[in-house]
């Protein structure tokens, strides 16, 4: 078979793919899982039934398909952001900030059953692993930097970032993201005044409050209070 034959047909079932994913998404989130069909999902997407199930054999792995690659797209986005952003500090901050919008978005689409049973999958769980990674490297190289804390491993810091920002999808509006966002930085920035105690353990100097006074002798108050000018 020719070659451009090859790669026409190829193109065409991507084609028939990604109009089924993009179809059955979308069903999904109007009508809830339970209600979608397949012969729905093929009348939508103008193809005939039995040319759907050559691509998928039920409603549930086309929805599981769609978010794979929705999940591979947000991975590689932060990627991105994470390459294109200069400083530890900014690479942090702009990947953090990208990863609350998206889950800001996201969630916003999906109801408490597709989200339970999208978490379900297991290249989801493998998606939080290296999304885990990515932020802790990030956070490490912060601690080199002096950008983040050094008293809190950056793994546990990265769960905490993350576990913070997931939150970002149930905020009303992307100023509340943001807000959201510059809290979770706060946390993970090193403590200036630790930081000062730290400089100055370090220079060799120990800072010592002075002593406060000593309070009167009772003999001087009793005196100064007893005493009487000359011809009163």
């Amino acid at each position: 078979m020719p070659k451009l034959w090859n790669e026409t047909i190829d193109a065409h079932r991507a084609a028939v793919r990604a109009a089924v994913l993009e179809t059955t998404a979308a069903l999904v989130a109007e009508h809830g899982l339970t209600s979608v069909t397949m012969s729905r999902i093929a009348k939508d997407s103008g193809i005939g039934r039995a040319t759907l199930y050559k691509y998928f054999p039920d409603v549930e792995s086309i929805l599981l398909a769609w978010h794979e690659g929705q999940v591979s797209r947000h991975l590689g986005h932060l990627a991105e952001v994470r390459d294109r952003t200069e400083g530890a500090g900014e690479r942090l901050e702009a990947v953090l900030r990208a990863f609350a919008l998206v889950s800001h978005e996201s969630r916003r689409h999906h109801d408490s059953e597709i989200a339970a049973f999208l978490h379900r999958d297991r290249k989801v769980t493998e998606a939080q692993g290296q999304l885990r990674e990515l932020v802790k490297d990030l956070l490490a190289e912060g601690v080199r930097t002096g950008h983040v804390r050094d008293d809190i491993a950056p793994g546990e810091l990265a769960t905490y970032c993350l576990h913070a920002l997931a939150a970002a999808g149930d905020l009303p509006s992307t100023a509340a993201v943001h807000r959201l966002v510059s809290v979770t930085l706060a946390g993970v920035r090193p403590d200036p005044a630790g930081a000062s105690e730290r400089s100055r353990g370090a220079a060799g100097g120990s800072a010592h409050p002075p002593h406060p006074p000593h309070p009167p002798h009772p003999h001087e108050h009793h005196s100064a209070r007893g005493h009487r000018p000359a011809g009163s």
